[in-house]
C-alpha cells in the first residue's frame, strides 16, 4: 500500500528527529473506526526510542493541518487517517500504471528461481493429485515471475523402473498391437490400462500361489513379487532394459511416446508448461560419484555389510543409507544427482520442489546431505509440501476406483460448467459455450485448489466450486466479465491518459474502499510471492470481487446522475477490470469478456 501521505509522514518524522527512516506501512482502517488507514506507531517508536502514544500524538498533529487530510484521529499507538477524495484516488484510480509496476518487488529481492513440480509417471494417466501439484507449481511459478523473479519450470518425468515394464510386460501380453490412433484413446490413457491389466494377472497369480502354498498366506503381495512368473518377467524385462536389450527398449520408447503424447493434451487444458524436462532414465545413475567423492572425505562411511551411510548430528534424521551394500543406489542418492545438475545447468539461487507432504522428511535429508557435502547453496533448497486433496465419495468417475483420473475430472467439470452456464442463460445457449464451459470450469476447479493454503488438506466438492456466487473462481470471472461489458456499453471506455476525469467526485463509501482495495493489489502479489502461498492472492481477488460488487449495488455507472460521475465511475471500473485480469491469469486462470 502506497499513499503519498505516508511518504510525508517519513519526512516530517526525519525532519523532527534528524534521522533516516524505512518506508512508514499503513493498513486499512478497521471498519469500527473513522479512517481509510491505520499507520501503527510501535515500529517507528522502537526504531526512534520514544513512547508510541505520545509519538502518535505528535503524527496526529502534523496530519491535521496536511492537505490531503479530511479527519485524523490517535487511538492509542494507532493513526486513522481519513483522505479526501481528491487525494485518495490520485494515488490509486489516477495512477494505475504506478499501481501494475509496484506489483513487482524491488530490484534487490529479485532472483533466478527453479521450481520443479508435476513429476509424473509414464505408466498411467496423471490423477487428481498431479492436478493440485500443477495447479500449485504453475501459480507459484506465475506469482513469482510476476513479483519479478526469473523463473525456470522444470519437470522430471520417472519414465523407468519396474511400474514402466508392468505395463510393458501387460502389453505385450494383451495388446495384439493397439496404439492410441487404433482404440481411440489418448496415450496415457492406453498405457494405463495395460498398467491395470498387469495389476490384474500379478493377483490372480497371486491368488494360485497362495492356494497352492497356504504358509504364504500372510505374506505382503510385495514379499511375494518374484515368486510369481508375471513378477519375475517384469524383473527380467527391467534388467534387459539397463542391458539396453533393443526390442525392450524399442517398446519402452514406444510406451513412452504414447504417454508423452497424452500428458502433453493434459498439460495444454491446464494451461501448464515447463523449460526444460529432465527423464529420470537420463539421470537415475546421478550422484554415485558424489557419494564416493563424501566417502573420501569422510562425510559419508561404510558400514559393516559395505553399505554406505551418513549419520546425522539431527536425531531426528537418524542415519540414511546413500549406497546399498550391492553399490546400488537408493533415491535420495538420484536426487543429489539431478539437484546438482540443475544447479550446474541453471545456476539458480533457489531451487524448489512442489511435492507432497508425505516427502516432507526425504527433503530434510536431502537437504542435510548436501549441506554436509558443503554446497553453499544448500541453505537456498525448499521443500513447497502440499496437502492432499481428496473427492465426496462417488463424485467423480475412477480409472482404478481409487484413483481419480485428471482428465475424467476436467470432463467432469466442464460438464457442470455447461449446466451452469445454460442455467444462468434461461437455456438459451451462447455461441461461444464450449469456451465458457472450459474456461469457467478450470477456473472453478483452480481456483477451489489455490484459495487454501497449499499445506492444507482439502475436499474438493466440484459442483460447489462451479457455482456463480460465493468464494469461487466462477464469482471473481464474473465480477470481471461485468465490468468488461460495462465498459463496451459505455459510449467509450476511459483512457488511462485521460486527465480530465473529476475522481474527487468519487467519495461514496463504496467508491472509497474499491480504490483502497485497490491499494492493496501490490502488497498482496509480494506476500503471495514471498510466502509461496497463493492463496494470499486467491484471498485478495475475492475481497476485490467482493468490493466491486457491494459498489456495483451502491453506486451505478451507466445510470450515473451526470456524466462526469459516470466518467469517473467507469475509470475506477477500469482499474478494477486490469487488476482482476491481471491476477487471475497470474493464477493461471483465463478470462471471459461476458458471461
Amino acid at each position: 500500500m502506497h499513499f503519498t501521505i505516508l511518504d510525508d509522514i517519513k519526512t516530517f518524522l526525519e525532519g523532527e528527529f534528524q534521522t533516516t527512516l524505512p518506508a512508514v506501512a499503513a493498513e486499512l482502517c478497521p471498519p469500527n473506526f473513522k479512517g481509510d488507514i491505520t499507520v501503527s506507531c510501535f515500529p517507528l517508536a522502537k526504531l526512534l526510542r520514544k513512547n508510541p502514544m505520545e509519538l502518535a500524538g505528535k503524527v496526529c498533529d502534523y496530519l491535521r493541518q496536511h492537505e490531503d487530510v479530511e479527519s485524523v484521529e490517535a487511538v492509542k499507538a494507532f493513526v486513522n487517517i481519513r483522505l479526501k477524495a481528491a487525494a485518495l484516488m490520485r494515488d490509486t484510480v489516477s495512477d494505475e500504471k504506478g499501481l501494475m509496476d509496484a506489483v513487482a518487488l524491488p530490484e534487490a529481492e529479485r532472483h533466478k528461481i527453479l521450481i520443479e513440480f508435476s513429476a509424473p509417471n509414464t505408466n498411467k494417466p496423471q490423477h487428481l493429485g498431479h492436478v493440485r501439484n500443477n495447479t500449485i507449481g504453475m501459480a507459484t511459478a506465475t506469482i513469482l515471475e510476476r513479483a519479478g523473479h526469473n523463473v525456470v519450470r522444470v519437470n522430471l518425468v520417472n519414465d523407468r523402473g519396474i511400474h514402466i515394464c508392468k505395463s510393458m510386460l501387460a502389453y505385450q501380453r494383451f495388446g495384439n498391437g493397439a496404439t492410441p490412433e487404433s482404440t481411440g484413446k489418448k496415450g496415457d490413457h492406453l498405457v494405463g490400462d495395460f498398467y491395470v491389466a498387469f495389476d490384474k494377472e500379478y493377483h490372480r497369480q497371486l491368488d494360485e500361489l497362495r492356494a497352492a502354498q497356504p504358509e504364504l498366506a500372510d505374506k505382503d503381495s510385495d514379499e511375494l513379487f518374484l515368486q510369481t512368473e508375471a513378477g519375475r518377467t517384469a524383473q527380467a524385462m527391467l534388467v534387459a532394459w539397463e542391458q539396453g536389450d533393443p526390442s525392450v527398449r524399442a517398446l519402452w520408447k514406444q510406451m513412452n511416446q504414447w504417454v508423452f503424447d497424452g500428458f502433453a493434451q493434459t498439460y495444454r487444458r491446464m494451461g501448464v508448461r515447463f523449460d526444460h524436462t529432465y527423464l529420470e532414465s537420463e539421470t537415475y545413475k546421478l550422484g554415485k560419484d558424489i557419494i564416493q567423492d563424501g566417502l573420501a572425505r569422510g562425510v559419508f562411511k561404510k558400514r559393516e555389510d559395505g553399505a554406505v551411510i551418513i549419520e546425522f548430528a539431527d536425531k531426528n534424521l537418524g542415519t540414511k543409507v546413500v549406497l546399498r551394500s550391492d553399490g546400488t543406489s537408493v533415491y535420495v542418492t538420484q536426487d543429489i544427482g539431478t539437484t546438482l545438475l540443475k544447479q550446474k545447468d541453471f545456476a539458480p539461487d533457489q531451487q524448489i520442489w512442489v511435492v507432497a507432504d508425505e516427502q516432507i522428511r526425504h527433503f530434510k535429508v536431502l537437504f542435510a546431505i548436501l549441506k554436509a557435502l558443503g554446497y553453499t547453496w544448500a541453505d537456498q533448497l525448499t521443500h513447497m509440501a502440499y496437502g492432499m486433496v481428496n473427492l465426496p465419495s462417488g463424485r467423480m468417475k475412477s480409472r482404478e476406483g481409487t484413483v481419480v483420473d485428471a482428465d475424467d475430472l476436467f470432463d467432469e467439470m466442464a460438464s457442470l460448467a455447461r449446466e451452469a452456464t445454460l442455467e444462468k442463460a434461461n437455456g438459451v445457449a451462447p455461441d461461444n459455450l464450449e469456451e465458457r464451459a472450459q474456461v469457467i470450469s478450470m477456473a472453478a476447479l483452480k481456483f477451489m485448489l489455490l484459495k487454501v493454503n497449499p499445506k492444507t488438506t482439502i475436499l474438493f466438492d466440484p459442483n460447489a466450486s462451479i457455482k456463480f456466487e460465493g468464494d469461487t473462481g466462477p464469482y471473481v470471472l464474473y465480477a470481471y466479465a461485468r465490468i468488461s461489458s460495462m465498459l463496451r456499453k459505455a459510449d467509450s471506455e476511459v483512457s488511462e491518459n485521460q486527465r480530465d476525469v473529476n475522481l474527487s467526485l468519487l467519495d461514496a463509501d463504496a467508491e472509497r474502499q474499491l480504490a483502497l482495495r485497490c491499494s492493496l493489489y501490490p502488497e498482496a502479489m509480494h506476500k503471495a510471492a514471498r510466502e509461496l502461498d497463493s492463496s494470499v492472492l486467491a484471498a485478495y481477488l475475492l475481497e476485490l470481487a467482493k468490493d466491486f460488487s457491494a459498489f456495483y449495488r451502491n453506486c451505478p455507472v451507466l445510470a450515473a446522475e451526470d456524466a462526469a460521475l459516470k466518467a469517473a465511475r467507469l475509470r475506477l471500473c477500469q482499474l478494477v477490470r486490469g487488476i482482476l485480469k491481471d491476477g487471475l491469469h497470474t493464477l493461471t486462470i483465463d478470462t471471459l469478456e461476458s458471461m
